[in-house]
């Protein structure tokens, strides 16, 4: 089969279109052949071997794909790599029918990003009607979910994005408020003017003075879920911010959930529900194909998409 693999750590020139064995059927596992693969910042941080699950090379990266069934079915599923393939073994407790009612494109952006903005709102965060929440790449994958979410809570939503057709994007799925965050003087004063001076949560996945800022910006008693770090930069939590303001960090990565039997189905149905009665709209995004992973994840690394990035791995 037609797959991509990692044979060394590296930029997106280690991706490499080749043909490899299909994987083993075992107990437990269902065939799919893929027809969508979702492409995410967690796929670009394994490629560079700083994701905190880390996979030896050579592997296969992607975690979520849409494929059907042998007997026709289309499912869902999530996995730690292999989805960038013809062929995926998906775990059958972690692979998801998708209704009639619901596209291929709208149930892969569901899968790891939507499962992953649902839970960082009502697990981590437990969100409710009388939150602010501040929402970082906001007409990105997991953001633009994070904002349609909040609003069905009836929370108010402050959007960050870093250019004007984006904050557009965000307004238009319905955040109260957006703030340009192509760069970080005064952002934490311009989110608290955005939020009309109360930020009581907040979601938190670029790390540096985007973290500082948004901590800064919380008022006291706020509480912040970090989901990621794409600039890559780490540093020190002030601790004496944290308990001087009884602030708190959380930091939520989604397969700690795979283990539950309860969490991701829930959130599963509770996400197609949503989208076949029509007030949950997962963003187009855009398409490459199989042969084009490199591109994609030269786009997504330099900010150029929005919505639901996905190989079509048929093509």
């Amino acid at each position: 089969m037609r797959a991509i693999a990692v044979k060394e750590f590296g930029g997106p020139e280690v991706l490499e279109l080749c043909e490899i064995p299909e994987p083993e059927i075992r107990p437990g596992r269902l065939r799919l052949r893929t027809i969508l693969a979702g492409v995410n910042f967690a796929d670009i941080h394994l490629r560079e071997g700083t994701y905190p699950a880390p996979m030896p090379c050579p592997f296969v990266p992607g975690n979520e794909v849409l494929g059907e069934a042998e007997d026709g079915r289309r499912y869902v599923a999530l996995g730690k790599g292999g989805g960038y393939a013809e062929v995926v073994a998906a775990h059958r407790k972690l692979a998801f029918e998708v209704p009639d009612g619901v596209s291929d494109h709208d149930a892969v952006a569901l899968m790891l990003q939507g499962n992953t903005a649902w839970h960082l709102l009502h697990t981590d965060l437990k969100l409710t009607a009388e939150d602010t929440l501040l929402v970082p790449a906001a007409a990105g994958g997991v953001g633009s979910l994070a904002v349609q979410l909040a609003k069905r809570t009836g929370a108010k939503v402050v959007a960050m994005a870093g250019t004007e057709d984006k904050r557009r994007i965000a307004l238009g799925l319905g955040a109260d408020a957006v703030v340009d965050s192509s760069t970080t003087e005064d952002l934490a004063e311009r989110i608290v003017e955005a939020a009309s001076g109360q930020v009581t949560a907040a979601l938190e996945m670029t790390g540096g003075d985007v973290f500082y800022a948004t901590l800064n910006a919380l008022t006291p008693r706020g509480r912040m879920s970090v989901f990621g770090a794409v600039t890559g930069v780490e540093g020190l939590v002030p601790i004496t911010q944290l308990v001087g303001q009884s602030k708190s960090v959380t930091g939520f990565w989604l397969p700690s959930l795979y283990p539950s039997r309860t969490h991701i189905n829930d959130s599963m149905t509770a996400l197609f529900d949503a989208v076949q009665e029509g007030w949950l709209k997962p963003l187009p995004g855009p398409v490459y194909k199989l042969g084009q992973a490199r591109q994609a994840h030269t786009d997504l690394a330099a900010r150029l998409t929005s919505g639901k990035v996905v190989l079509n791995v048929r093509n």
